[in-house]
């Protein structure tokens, strides 16, 4: 972690000096000013309020619906520059050149697009004539964007009319279109690395992302060798402890009134789970058929940016709060008694949930409509893409995950551990959870007009480092107790394993963050420093696979002391585990290290490629994740009679989800990603972004190849297990703890086997 930390903050600290200028004045070649840094500052803030992070991308970051908003605007600003000079030059137009006026053309275009004319001791830029005046044309092709629902993805039709609002909004796309030609001073490469790819204008991938690209490959294979090396050494690293007497020490049906309460949340959980597939599948529509919802103009009540705001943020709450209550769960497991307050507490925590939950997204609703006013930002929808919900409902999450944490603290400090052996693991447990609400604290030190690549520094602290790095150490610890807690696993096995995670994830993972700012704003040493410790995150990826036949086993085996059967009662917990290994190795581990390589990434961030990837490490790891969390806990809290009927939901809802998944995967993301991929490296990537290629019939028939895959997932996978918890939550025992229980080669009334 120190390691980690030292690149990362090292990282952090040059994003604020090396991120593009944003000059005090921007002027033509006649000396007129253009447009103002408040000009920018504000228009940015344009971009965000109207939740256009969520419609197109800047720099490749956003969403996939509409155009990458710099990308197109260099291009048109190329394409004006490359016109002027024609006409000055030959007297003629672009179309009547020949081929050799046309390459000395495009030369000279580069040539003036990538002279940096700013000048730090007056913050001044100056752009050339043509320049100036595709500024003043790029406002009028915004305006007219916004008008046709048709034409930008889903948005509300004439989303922004305001003349002031489009030139602001105008301007920072421009100044966002200028850091990525403009060289960078004393490089011969711009702000942005030369992304996006467009020989046009003379951007074409740099030395260092071949260079680093091909290293990381070096830092991958050396990473899978020392680690085998361990496993070596250690003979075994797995979960499953070998040789145990495999006997489970939690017993079904046994919950405290404490953990009864809990189960609520998984009726949030499920409900929302359903909720974030509906609005998904109308995003996935936005994309095959934008103009029209099957005839109903939805666009008008429920736009696309909307629908894709709900989309990841119902996602976010519905696995945090998975992981929130099972915590709890287990937590109270830990002792032998339950303190009087617990379920009192619970009830408390449920309802500040639903209130942020509820209440961020009603939000982000008012705030899209225009509703709220000059509150957008604090009430409503932030704009940035993941962290979309207002600046008020991230205070009271934080708020709300500081008293979980106190709580968990509580139940959990190793002191009132019961068992001595699994104070370790209560302690391995705290840390991790206590990094839940300090790591998404960053996520509060910017506001709508900082720079965008300090923002976007900031946002991938939570996105990456939180989500992946500390929601991934968290995620261990709760597996290891619950394996512990089962008696699968010894003390020490479940230790090792966390702390092998740890070295892992941590050492790739946290200098790996700079992933993703490649592209925005950073120079060539996060580029080198990211692309060699990113790839050792692929490490500990390759190594699920050698647990998956233990999940198998451990779900029908006979214990190898004593030669008896042994039927763990969490069957489909550990069929949802495997699932979770599985789309780990694939979603995060191959698709994942295919877009991770700069070389790769230069031509791919922001095509299909990357929700690709997305989709199956997000709802394939967390999400199972978080499934498999519910089932366990319902299966803790009802009594046999009553789990027959809930488990057949579970068996749905576990082929339902992974089928539905792998349909979508093969059937529209991955397919649809590697032709939008080959259209970047043929004709640019403004074009792949456009809608010269976006609403083409193959790209079109792809999206609609996505419905059987959303139809699965909906109809099998999440509607099942809204079912489940609410038979669950209505069936649960009202017996006490232990009251009536025999437990075979156990203790009648214990929850553990002896």
């Amino acid at each position: 972690m120190v390691l980690g930390f030292s690149g990362l903050i090292a990282v952090t600290v040059l994003a604020y000096h090396n991120a593009p200028p944003i000059p005090a004045r921007v002027i033509g070649a006649d000396d007129a000013v253009l447009f103002t840094g408040a000009d920018v500052g504000d228009g940015q803030a344009v971009f965000l309020k109207y939740g256009l992070m969520d419609n197109g991308t800047v720099w490749g970051h956003g969403a996939y619906l509409g155009p990458d908003y710099a990308a197109e605007t260099l291009h048109r600003i190329g394409e004006h520059t490359a016109a002027a000079l024609a006409q000055q030059q030959y007297g003629k137009p672009l179309a009547a050149l020949t081929r050799a006026q046309l390459a000395g053309v495009r030369s000279e275009v580069a040539v003036a697009l990538k002279t940096n004319r700013y000048d730090a001791t007056t913050e001044t830029l100056r752009l050339t004539a043509p320049e100036a005046e595709a500024f003043r044309l790029e406002i009028g092709q915004w305006t007219d964007y916004f008008r046709h629902p048709s034409r930008n993805g889903g948005l509300k039709r004439d989303l922004i009319t305001d003349p002031a609002e489009l030139h602001q909004l105008t301007a920072f796309i421009t100044w966002a279109a200028w850091a990525s030609v403009a060289d960078r001073p004393g490089a011969d490469y711009s702000y942005t690395n030369n992304f996006p790819y467009d020989p046009t204008v003379g951007n074409q991938p740099t030395a260092g992302a071949l260079l680093w690209s091909a290293l990381s490959l070096m830092m991958l294979l050396g990473g899978i060798a020392v680690v085998l090396l361990a496993f070596g050494k250690f003979d075994y690293l797995g979960w499953i402890s070998r040789g145990r007497h495999v006997h489970p020490h939690l017993l079904p049906g046994q919950a405290s009134a404490g953990q009864r309460a809990l189960v609520k949340f998984f009726i949030i959980v499920a409900l929302l789970f359903l909720a974030q597939t509906l609005v998904g599948g109308a995003t996935s529509h936005y994309r095959a058929d934008p103009g029209s919802f099957y005839g109903i103009p939805l666009e008008q009540i429920f736009p696309s940016n909307l629908m894709r705001t709900w989309h990841l943020q119902t996602g976010i709450f519905w696995i945090a709060t998975a992981y929130v209550a099972a915590a709890l769960f287990l937590a109270r497991s830990l002792r032998a008694d339950e303190p009087r307050w617990l379920a009192g507490w619970v009830h408390v925590l449920f309802a500040a949930f639903v209130v942020v939950i509820g209440g961020s997204l009603l939000g982000e609703w008012l705030g899209m409509s225009g509703l709220l006013g000059r509150w957008w930002f604090w009430l409503g929808d932030q704009g940035w893409e993941y962290l979309e919900i207002g600046r008020l409902w991230q205070y009271l999450l934080v708020a709300g995950l500081l008293v979980w944490f106190a709580l968990l603290w509580w139940l959990a400090r190793p002191r009132a551990v019961a068992d001595v052996a699994a104070r370790p693991l209560a302690r391995a447990f705290l840390l991790a959870a206590l990094a839940i609400p300090v790591f998404y604290i960053p996520a509060l030190f910017y506001g709508a007009k900082t720079n965008y690549t300090v923002v976007d520094t900031w946002r991938f602290w939570i996105i990456h480092l939180w989500v992946e790095g500390f929601f991934e150490f968290f995620a261990t610890t709760v597996v290891a107790l619950v394996f512990f807690q089962l008696g699968l696993t010894s003390r020490n096995t479940a230790l090792r394993v966390i702390y092998l995670d740890a070295i892992l994830y941590f050492l790739g993972g946290i200098v790996g963050t700079g992933h993703h700012w490649y592209f925005t704003g950073q120079t060539n040493f996060n580029m080198a420093l990211s692309a060699m410790f990113s790839a050792l995150e692929v490490v500990p990826l390759t190594l699920l696979t050698l647990d998956a036949w233990d999940f198998v086993r451990v779900t029908r085996s006979e214990c190898e002391i004593c030669g008896k059967s042994v039927a763990v009662p969490h069957k489909w917990t550990f069929y949802f585990l495997m699932a979770v290994g599985f789309w780990n190795f694939v979603g995060a581990g191959v698709f994942g290290f295919l877009i991770n390589l700069p070389i790769i990434s230069y031509y791919e961030v922001g095509t299909l490629l990357t929700p690709n990837h997305g989709h199956a490490a997000l709802m394939g790891v967390f999400g199972m994740l978080a499934i498999a969390l519910m089932v366990f806990v319902l299966r803790q809290t009802i009594d046999e009679s009553r789990w027959a009927g809930i488990e057949k939901c579970v068996k749905v809802a576990f082929w339902g989800t992974n089928i539905g998944l792998a349909m979508m995967v093969a059937m529209n993301l991955f397919p649809g990603g590697v032709l939008q991929l080959r259209d970047v490296t043929q004709h640019g990537y403004w074009h792949a972004r456009s809608l010269a290629y976006t609403g083409s019939d193959t790209a079109r028939l792809i999206e609609w190849l996505r419905l059987p895959g959303d139809l699965v997932f909906i109809i099998f996978g999440a509607t099942p297990l809204v079912i489940a918890t609410v038979k669950g939550y209505l069936g649960m025992g009202a017996a006490c703890p232990g009251e009536g229980r025999t437990a075979r080669d156990g203790v009648v009334g214990d929850t553990r086997f002896e």
